[in-house]
């Protein structure tokens, strides 16, 4: 019997929006002679990152089973989405509903016994990556990717491929500088997006926007130690530090008087926080399960230096990538961010006009505003929220938002 033919799958898959216009990208590559076999890509309308990066890999894996039906292959994907890596290796449980019926889809394409799955960053998935955007700016204009118009490949010239990793998937020696610069070096270049029209004089009446006024929680025991504190770890309470914050706040939004309605996350330290503003104001406090912090899984209670002895590969998959999420299964910062955009969209829906107080955490309130800058995931890591800080952003009826405050700490001082 022969030996089974030795195949790479690189695949990617991309949002501008998340969700916003998608598409994905695979290409299928001989193992010993790097030569480029097939190519895929598609623009596959509104979707997220996760769903595009699923596609991507269903469409590398039927290419593989369309180019050799009878013939018996070993496949090794390579991603830079840890997400899909982790969930399609069966280290992670597959928690989102749209997730569930694509993994079982690209499951079943091909044995499992013939599948292997390797994370790598960013900067090694240029050709998928490319073929993602080629499938994106191809829907801009209105059309469907062609082979013929495609680029892709000179973005990837290929000697031989590294050999298969015998571990876990992650880059153990990167540090988190060496990954932000991978990251930077490999983002495509995109066309320049359409001038929004934003002038005075002739801009028309667009009426009062929703305006959400972002109160981080103030400090909790875990704070000043800068532990990771989510929504899957102790729910501390305000510590007395975190309480008198809040009442600074509460006393400073009583001064302004432009707060209409209080809506908070469900944890504790900002249920209290929101408390000290709705007894002062005389507001009722609503909940939202989707203002809650980010599951930081295993790296709950932990410093930033503890998690990186222990959880190296997987912290630095983190810092390099949305799609990666903390060990044990906590959230991706793509996931927090389509939780947070649709909560918004919610609430934007409810309370047009107004003026509402959101009190949340960091990475609710880092995405509300990375969001309403168009700004690339990255930006995360280069903001700065102080506890008990204030940021503002409006929300105008043409969709249209505008960031009017960030961190501001004055009520504090």
């Amino acid at each position: 019997m022969s030996a089974p033919r030795q195949l790479v799958v690189e695949a990617d898959g991309g949002s501008r929006g998340n969700p916003g216009p998608a598409g994905y990208g695979a290409v299928v590559i001989d193992h010993e002679t790097a030569q480029v076999l097939a190519e895929a890509a598609e623009y596959i309308g509104v979707a997220s990152n996760n769903v595009a990066e699923y596609r991507g890999l269903i469409a590398g894996l039927t290419a593989v089973r369309d180019l050799f039906p009878d013939t018996a292959v070993r496949v090794r994907v390579r991603m830079d989405s840890k997400l899909v890596v982790e969930q399609m290796s069966g280290r992670w449980k597959i928690k989102h509903p749209d997730m569930k019926p694509l993994a079982a889809e690209a499951a079943g394409i091909l044995p499992a016994a013939s599948v292997t799955y390797e994370w790598i960053p960013r900067a090694e998935n240029k050709h998928a990556d490319r073929l993602a955007n080629e499938a994106m700016d191809a829907g801009k204009r209105g059309g469907q990717w062609e082979p013929s118009s495609s680029t892709a490949a000179l973005d990837a010239p290929r000697t031989a491929l590294a050999p298969e990793p015998a571990g876990p998937p992650g880059d153990a020696a990167a540090g988190a500088a060496k990954v932000r610069a991978a990251m930077a070096s490999a983002r495509p270049a995109q066309a320049p997006a359409a001038p929004v029209q934003v002038g005075w004089g002739s801009a028309p009446d667009l009426g009062a926007p929703a305006t959400f006024v972002l109160l981080r929680h103030g400090e909790t025991v875990l704070t000043p130690e800068k532990r990771f504190s989510g929504s899957g770890g102790s729910d501390p309470e305000l510590s007395a530090t975190g309480r008198h914050q809040a009442a600074c706040a509460a006393e400073a939004f009583a001064a302004r008087g432009t707060v209409q309605e209080i809506v908070s996350s469900p944890l504790r330290r900002c249920r209290e926080t929101a408390a000290a503003v709705a007894d002062r104001l005389g507001l009722e406090v609503r909940i939202e399960e989707g203002l809650r912090e980010t599951d930081f899984g295993a790296w709950e209670g932990l410093t930033f230096a503890e998690v990186r002895e222990r959880f190296g590969s997987d912290l630095s998959a983190w810092l390099a990538s949305p799609d990666a999420a903390p060990t044990g299964g906590g959230e991706s910062f793509a996931e927090v961010a389509e939780r947070v955009a649709a909560t918004r969209d919610r609430l934007i829906a409810a309370y047009a006009g107004r003026t509402a107080l959101l009190v949340t955490h960091v990475t609710p309130i880092k995405t509300l505003v990375r969001l309403a800058l168009g700004a690339p995931p990255e930006s995360l890591f280069r903001m700065e929220l102080a506890p008990a800080s204030v940021s503002t952003v409006a929300y105008y009826a043409d969709g249209n938002p505008s960031l009017r405050l960030l961190n501001d700490t004055s009520h504090l001082r």
